[in-house]
Parts: structure tokens; C-alpha cells; sequence
């Protein structure tokens, strides 16, 4: 439950063991590697050079792999929804060494690559006699070798396209030219035409026939007659569909060894990572450093990995002044789901605290109250736990939600919402059923927020007040334990005196508490007062740090204006348990539908409250991760912080069982 403590390593390597040694790490995934532009040794010996070269030939087969799995992926069987779940394989470690060690898979990959080449040609020669076909179409029933009518000695012969409609008006324009015009077919409202001239009028031929929308037609790429030629090109067009067809069937025989193909995959992106950190790092002609970053509980397994080594040493070193020292978070199990919200706000500063465990029971229990409803929190709960069971990834998500799902159980009994007002609204308030539920049900609820919002109210402000001194607080026993006293006392400590002593002079004139504390509280707040005047800005001159001082005083309204943002906590509540009165209104009115009412009232009730829960949740989350990011976070915790990224070994398509 802590920001864990990093220790910067050097490791020195000749370069005949340095692959290994990458290796090793990189399947330890321990360390953070810096290039050589990061790194401090490359500064401080500027003879050391990287190598500039890419990883090309590996680049390249890595390509090749993925092309072949998305080639292969669309003639694979349609996956399962187990299978969409969890669509890493798993495999054994020696079913993944034999994959990648043999040539078969190469084979695999080779046989891939020829018949995407070959289908990839299939398809051009298809496309280009698809545009024959339709060019010749219309030209269909002209019953003439095309190659003849370029032999004509005195005539000559044009073919073209006219609208339909404007096929007389072409008619016309030629027929004082010595020209006749005829219609061979059509084409989408187009009349393909035969125009025939002499060769001498043919250009004002040309010039009558645009003005009537005329278009040429260019044929003189075919030779033969046109009936003859579609034959022809369909009989290619059987015959491509019918080698396409074989080299499909031979793709979905070979989508079956796809498993080889995502070993190979995983393997070569693995590689491809190790390579471009290898070509990145700092050397020397003889000698690989890696320099970089490990947790300091990590050491000992650097060691022992180095120790395999004879041409390796590790050397521990100081980071250099202003360096960015890299940030992992640490939590048991029952936090662990909560850093999902640490890490979309940001990691915190390597001298701050780790916010997980201390926003993790106020998420979960504003999450619980912004639904406040037992059936929704047993839908919730059911279906992440079915979920957590069958996905591969993104576990610490569902688990934070599976304990919101609980929360919203709790948060449902004590306002007595389950599935709103069902139990009142729908069951008759005679029967033996009602009785027992409702009876459950208004023994455990502890209010109900349609009778008492008030209640609500004062429980939501309840709880943001203690978040936002919660927060005061960890940032106060912060800079203690860093000694800084000066920030803990005048940053921290004295907001603290000073905002309680409004709650203790409000208790003072409500005659709850003795009157002289009333007193007291108001001198302890002049005192405070001044120290926030005086103290908040500790250095610059006189005027500014007064001039920021008042701002800081006038900010308590800022400080009020923050925990009235918690009522949100009751408006969500209400409005859920709103909606789902509203859609038990209406299957209440459907159920007297004669017949067919319980079926629709039913059908009504399934919908309805599956919206109102999926908008519900959307709020739930959103609210609760704003009021720990806004009014929260502020109050101690410093973001900013450079996630830890060590080189390790990533699977996208396999799990591998040890």
C-alpha cells in the first residue's frame, strides 16, 4: 500500500552474452531500460554510440505474420462468446518452445503468403475483366468483329453512348451529314449507338453528336465479335471464382494451424522489443550498458539473473540531480482493483503518497449510494462475478466494480430500494408475499429517501466533510514524515483548526455544546486566520505573499462549495430510484392489460430497469471518479508521476501455462 522504492542499476555486458542477458530480463520483466538519449552514462562518456540500424529482417517478418493472422482470421470460424471473452489460447511452455523452434511453422507462414499473393491476383484479373464485361454489355447484340470496323477504306464507324431520351435529337443532328445512327442496346438509360459516316465528315460528325450529350465509346482494345467476347470473359470469370473458391477452401484448411502463427506472433514481438532495446542502449565496441530502473525488493533477482553471466556486472548507482525517478504502485489484493482509478488520473510524484487505499472506501461507498438499490446491486454483483470468471484481461476493473456491486446492495437496504418500489408497487399489498418482503424490507432500511431527502442530504455532506479532512490529514502525517513541519503546520494543520471551528461555534450557538467553547472557537479561527494571511505564501515579498493570503481566506467558501458538491450523491440516488417508480408505474398499468398484461408488464420491467441501471452505473461512476479526482486528490496528493515500464515479455495471443 505504498509507492514502491526504485534503485537505479548499471549492467555491463559484453557483447557476446548481451542478447541473453536481455533475454533474462526481459522474461524476468523487472527492469526499465533507457535508451541511450535518457540515459546518464551516454552523457557522461560521449564516446559511447548506439547502433542505427533498424531491426529490419525481424520488422519484416513480424509484418508478414500479422498479415497472414488477419488473412487467416477471416476464414476462421466465428469466435464463441467464451471464446471473445478469453481470446488468448492457452498453451503449454513446451508447446510454445516446439512451435517456435521448428520450421513448420515458417511452412505455415510461407503457404499464408502465397495464397494471399495469388487470391491478390485473382482479384485484380476479376476486377479488370468485371470493367471488360460491363464495357462490352451493351455492345452485346452488334454482330460485327470489332478489328473490322477499323479496316473500313471510305466509311467509318462510331460507337458511343446517348441518353435515351436525346437518342432522336442525335438522329436528328446527323442526318443532313450523310450519317445514320443505330441502336445496338442500352445501359442504364443510355442507348449504345452505331454511327456511320464517311470518313471525311466523320470530325463534323464528332461535333453534331456532342451537342446531343453523345459520348464515344473506345472498343478497340477487343478483337472479335462482342457476343463472342462476353462468353469468353465469363468463362475466365467462372474460372477465377472457381480457383478462388479452391484457395479459400485451402485458406479455411489452413486457418486450423492459426494457434503456430500467434505463438510465432507473440514470439517475434517479443523479440522485436528486445531488439529495438538493444539497438537503442549505450556501446562501446566490446561492451553493451544497460542502464536503468528496478524496484529495490528486485535487486536480489538481478543478481541471481547476472550471476548465469561471466561477462556481466551490476553496478548500483545514484540517479542524476532533477532525473525523473519512475513510479509503481504496490497494494495487497483487496486494494489492487482500486489503482484503476489512480492510474487514469495519473501516478503520483515518487515523494508523494499512493492514493489507492485511502479513495478506495469512498469510491465504493459513493459508487454504492449514487444506485442505492439491492436488485441492481445483485445484477451487478452476478454478472461481474460471471465475468470474472471468464475473461483474460481486465480483471482489477471488474473486480472494482464487483465490489461497487456490493456496496450498491448496501446502499439499497438502507434506503429499502429494491427495484425501487416493486415490492409496494406491484405485489398486493394483501398477499402473504408482501408481507414478508415488504416486512424484510422496512426492518433493515434505515430511511427512505422519498420521506426523508433531508436524511440523504446530511449523510452525503457527512461523508464529503470527513473525505475532504481525510485528506487534510494525509497530507499533514506526509509532511511530517518528510519533516517538513513548516508546510504540515501552515498548510494543513492550521486549515483544519480553522474549518472545524465553524462546526464547533455552530454547535456553541445551538446550545449543544457549552457556550464558551464558542468563544474559544472564535479566537482559535482569528488566530488561524491570520497564520493562513501571513503563512500560506512563504516566500516573495511582503505584499504578495498578504495578497495571496486573503485569496486563501476568501477560498473557504471554495472549501464549502466542495462539500456541497456531495449532495450529488443524493440527487443520483433519487433519480435512480425515481426512474424505477416511473417504470413501475407503467408495468403497474400494464398488468391490467387483460391477457397479455403480466407478459408486456414483464417485458416493461426487464427493460426499464435494465436502462435505468446502465444509465445509473454510467453516473455512479462518473460522479464518484469526479469527486475523488476534484475535490479529493487536491487536498494531498501530487500527480504527474512517470509510470515504471520494464522490459518484459507480452502475450497478445497466448497465455502460456507454466
Amino acid at each position: 500500500m505504498s509507492i514502491a522504492q526504485m534503485q537505479k542499476i548499471l549492467i555491463a555486458s559484453y557483447r557476446t552474452e548481451a542478447k541473453e542477458v536481455l533475454e533474462a530480463l526481459q522474461s524476468s520483466g523487472i527492469m526499465q531500460i533507457l535508451d541511450a538519449e535518457r540515459a546518464i552514462v551516454s552523457k557522461e562518456w560521449p564516446e559511447l554510440y548506439t547502433e542505427i540500424e533498424r531491426p529490419k529482417d525481424i520488422e519484416d517478418i513480424y509484418t508478414k505474420i500479422g498479415s497472414a493472422l488477419k488473412f487467416l482470421n477471416k476464414y476462421a470460424p466465428k469466435p464463441t462468446l467464451a471464446e471473445a471473452l478469453a481470446p488468448r489460447t492457452i498453451v503449454s511452455k513446451k508447446e510454445y518452445i516446439l512451435a517456435i523452434g521448428t520450421d513448420e511453422v515458417m511452412a505455415i507462414l510461407k503457404e499464408c503468403d502465397r495464397l494471399i499473393n495469388r487470391l491478390r491476383k485473382l482479384g485484380e484479373q476479376q476486377e479488370h475483366l468485371t470493367g471488360q464485361l460491363n464495357m462490352l454489355l451493351p455492345w452485346e447484340k452488334l454482330d460485327t468483329n470489332l478489328a473490322d470496323l477499323e479496316k473500313l477504306e471510305k466509311g467509318a464507324v462510331i460507337l458511343g453512348l446517348v441518353p435515351i431520351k436525346k437518342f432522336g435529337l442525335a438522329e436528328e443532328k446527323i442526318k443532313d451529314l450523310q450519317a445514320a445512327i443505330e441502336k445496338i442496346g442500352s445501359k442504364n438509360g443510355l442507348a449504345a449507338c452505331a454511327v456511320i459516316t464517311l470518313k471525311e465528315n466523320t470530325a463534323e460528325v464528332y461535333k453534331a453528336l456532342r451537342s446531343g450529350e453523345f459520348e464515344a465509346v473506345n472498343l478497340t482494345q477487343f478483337k472479335g465479335i462482342p457476343a463472342e467476347l462476353l462468353k469468353n470473359i465469363q468463362k475466365q470469370l467462372q474460372d477465377i471464382h472457381q480457383q478462388r473458391a479452391a484457395l479459400e477452401k485451402q485458406s479455411q484448411q489452413l486457418s486450423k494451424s492459426r494457434l503456430k502463427l500467434q505463438m510465432l506472433a507473440d514470439y517475434y514481438a517479443n523479440l522485436l522489443g528486445r531488439e529495438r532495446t538493444r539497438l537503442s542502449v549505450p556501446e562501446t565496441d566490446q561492451t553493451v550498458l544497460l542502464e536503468g530502473w528496478v524496484k529495490k525488493h528486485d535487486i536480489k533477482k538481478v543478481r541471481e539473473i547476472l550471476a548465469k553471466f561471466n561477462g556481466t556486472s551490476l553496478d548500483l548507482i545514484a540517479p542524476a540531480e532533477g532525473e525523473p525517478i519512475p513510479v509503481e504502485i504496490e497494494n495487497n489484493k483487496a486494494i489492487r482493483p482500486f489503482e484503476t482509478i489512480t492510474r487514469l488520473y495519473g501516478m503520483p510524484q515518487q515523494t508523494n503518497v499512493d492514493p489507492t487505499v485511502f479513495l478506495a472506501p469512498f469510491f465504493a461507498i459513493f459508487f454504492g449510494l449514487c444506485i442505492s438499490d439491492v436488485g441492481y446491486g445483485i445484477i451487478l454483483t452476478i454478472t461481474l462475478w460471471w465475468l470474472l470468471r471468464k475473461v483474460q484481461t481486465g480483471k482489477g476493473a471488474l473486480t472494482l466494480f464487483l465490489i461497487c456491486g456490493l456496496t450498491t446492495i448496501l446502499g439499497g437496504i438502507i434506503t429499502g430500494s429494491w427495484f425501487a418500489d416493486t415490492f409496494t408497487a406491484l405485489i398486493p399489498q394483501q398477499s402473504i408475499l408482501y408481507s414478508g418482503l415488504n416486512g424484510i424490507r422496512e426492518r433493515l432500511m434505515l430511511f427512505d429517501p422519498m420521506k426523508s431527502p433531508l436524511t440523504f442530504v446530511a449523510l452525503a455532506l457527512a461523508l464529503g466533510y470527513i473525505q475532504i479532512m481525510f485528506g487534510f490529514c494525509i497530507a499533514l502525517v506526509n509532511n511530517l514524515l518528510k519533516k517538513n513541519f513548516t508546510a504540515a503546520i501552515c498548510d494543513q494543520f492550521v486549515w483544519i483548526l480553522f474549518l472545524n471551528n465553524f462546526i464547533v461555534l455552530y454547535l456553541a450557538k445551538g446550545k449543544i455544546i457549552p457556550a464558551y467553547f464558542g468563544t474559544i472557537s472564535i479566537i482559535t479561527a482569528i488566530i488561524c486566520a491570520a497564520l493562513i494571511l501571513l503563512f500560506t505564501v512563504r516566500q516573495g515579498p511582503w505584499t504578495g505573499r498578504l495578497g495571496m493570503g486573503l485569496f486563501q481566506l476568501f477560498s473557504t467558501v471554495f472549501y464549502v462549495g466542495d462539500i456541497l458538491s456531495y449532495v450529488r450523491l443524493m440527487a443520483l440516488g433519487m433519480v435512480s430510484a425515481g426512474f424505477g417508480m416511473a417504470i413501475n408505474v407503467i408495468v403497474k398499468l400494464l398488468m391490467d392489460v387483460p391477457y397479455a398484461g403480466y407478459m408486456l408488464g414483464g417485458i416493461v420491467f426487464a427493460a426499464g430497469h435494465t436502462t435505468n441501471l446502465a444509465l445509473s452505473f454510467l453516473g455512479a461512476f462518473v460522479h464518484s471518479l469526479r469527486l475523488q479526482f476534484v475535490e479529493f486528490f487536491p487536498k494531498f496528493f501530487v500527480g504527474g508521476g512517470m509510470d515504471f515500464r520494464p522490459l518484459r515479455k507480452e502475450y497478445k495471443h497466448i497465455m502460456i501455462k507454466e
